[in-house]
């Protein structure tokens, strides 16, 4: 019997999201795809509790222990800004 069943379902998407970085080495699951929406819009809930300061420390945790990238727009930016560096370190320019 399942007490809380909104722990249930919070931890039934978190195991989802252990199952999708284990095949795809990232949690950045995209809302638009169609195999995972439900995921991906949940992954981005939980990324917008978390900007509010809303989501439960122990979620947290357990989040942080998949790696999972809080700011995805810093991400973004960082891995531009890397292959710019090495396209300029491989062309000089």
């Amino acid at each position: 019997f399942i007490w809380d069943t909104l722990e249930h379902a919070w931890i039934e998407k978190f195991n989802q999201l252990r199952a999708f970085k284990a095949q795809n080495g990232h949690c950045n699951v995209p809302r638009n795809d169609e195999q995972n929406r439900s995921l991906g819009k949940w992954v981005s809930e939980q990324r917008s509790s978390y900007k509010k300061k809303a989501l439960d420390s122990d979620c947290i945790q357990q989040l942080n222990s998949t790696d999972i990238n809080w700011h995805l727009c810093y991400h973004s930016w960082n891995e531009k800004f890397n292959q710019l560096c090495a396209f300029k370190t491989q062309n000089g320019h």
